[in-house]
């Protein structure tokens, strides 16, 4: 006999309500992703030094042109609301004050990925297609490389290329501004 089990799903509403209500907990390590609260995995140093090292580069190459989310939740609909490890953001002069980042608020999501390589690419990339984002980037800290996604249409990616150290990249919103994959992954393997 098969049991046909019902879940709850939240809105993002809901969701933001149990934060300000202590029952998701401030230290709490989570994030709503279609309806469901997903606890994160914790960091580990070459995860956490990766994105040290992308926050200095992008401060430092992209100043005043965007607005930099470390982390920070960016809503993408009404039910999902993932903290994506970076965020470029247009710049605004209330920093968002009112309500998070959405999809036409961004340049890019990047995601540092090693023990979560897998949900970032099925379950995270898919997201941010169907919210329209234009590109987004995951570390991918296995194989050392940058793996980009751009131009969604319909929920999925057209475009995707892997790049390797010696290589160097751009922003679709930036291409007068190249990066190298030494920048982007260090020079420590």
């Amino acid at each position: 006999m098969s049991v046909s089990l019902i879940t709850r799903k939240f809105t993002v509403e809901e969701y933001e309500k149990m934060a300000t209500q202590g029952i998701i907990k401030p230290d709490e390590k989570v994030e709503l992703i279609r309806g469901e609260i997903i606890k994160m995995s914790p960091m580990g140093t070459r995860h956490a030094s990766s994105i040290d090292r992308l926050t200095q580069l992008f401060y430092r190459k992209f100043g005043d042109l965007i607005l930099l989310g470390v982390q920070n939740p960016i809503r993408l609909n009404n039910n999902s609301q993932p903290e994506p490890d970076l965020s470029l953001l247009i710049p605004r002069s209330d920093f968002y004050v009112d309500a998070y980042p959405g999809p036409q608020d961004i340049y890019l999501i990047i995601e540092v990925s090693d023990s979560t390589l897998d949900y970032d690419r099925y379950t995270k990339i898919p997201l941010y297609a169907e919210a329209n984002i234009q590109e987004v980037w995951i570390i991918n800290l296995k194989e050392e490389c940058l793996e980009v996604y751009r131009h969604p249409l319909q929920g999925s990616y057209q475009a995707m290329q892997k790049y390797y150290r010696g290589e160097s990249i751009f922003i679709e919103f930036f291409s007068e501004i190249e990066l190298t994959l030494i920048e982007i992954l260090g020079n420590i393997c």
